[in-house]
């Protein structure tokens, strides 16, 4: 154990420095202000935390904010412009809808013409080799007309006479018929007269009355038919 009340003799004393107190107190100083710059530096970084957390939820809130107006602005503008364009659409089924009907009744009226036409070939046809379809006409207007009287008169074309007239006397061998060849009666047709009464069955008659049940004004002759 070292010996602290021993006298040092004045050889055994070296470099001799005064003492100073106010290097202690610089010292001291010194460490406080490191301290206090210390506990500055981190109030000052708990502080920038702060605001940094602060702007940053401030900036989450304002971003989430504006996503939800972007969002019910696009809302609003899709709704919008989903009205407009089912209103848009709704117009445009109206006017496709009415020109389809449109265009539907002219491709039926055409087809109706179309089938008009080709009927009428096909009765020309038929009336131009078949003078015996005439028969049938004739046989339906006596019995209009012969109620009370026992005559007619018939007059058709004179190729359809030539080949109707036997079949025609003997058919109705108990009446007064006068059969008489007529070219202004197209092939196919007849005038019927009895007791003043006149049935025309022409051809040309019956066509319009068959084509006017279908709603349609066709005539037998064409303008450029051949005569």
């Amino acid at each position: 154990m070292r010996n602290f009340n021993r006298f040092i003799p004045g050889e055994e004393v070296g470099a001799v420095s005064q003492w100073d107190f106010a290097a202690v107190d610089t010292a001291s100083l010194l460490l406080a202000a490191q301290a206090q710059a210390r506990e500055d530096a981190a109030d000052q970084a708990r502080t920038e935390a702060v605001r940094q957390e602060g702007y940053a939820q401030g900036f989450a809130q304002a971003q989430a904010q504006a996503a939800m107006e972007t969002q019910q602005r696009i809302a609003e503008f899709t709704r919008n412009q989903g009205e407009e364009t089912a209103q848009r659409l709704a117009a445009l089924f109206a006017s496709t809808s009415q020109q389809l009907q449109q265009s539907e009744q002219a491709i039926a009226q055409g087809v109706l013409e179309l089938a008009c036409e080709v009927a009428r070939q096909v009765l020309r046809q038929e009336l131009s080799v078949n003078p015996n379809v005439l028969q049938p006409v004739i046989r339906e207007a006596l019995g209009l007309l012969l109620v009370d009287s026992k005559s007619a008169v018939v007059r058709m074309n004179p190729l359809d006479l030539e080949v109707l007239e036997e079949p025609l006397r003997a058919e109705f061998s108990s009446l007064s018929l006068t059969l008489l060849a007529d070219a202004r009666v197209d092939r196919g047709g007849c005038l019927v007269e009895s007791a003043g009464t006149v049935v025309d069955a022409s051809v040309e008659k019956r066509w319009l009355r068959a084509v006017a049940t279908m709603g349609l004004s066709v005539p037998w002759q064409e303008a450029d038919d051949e005569p």
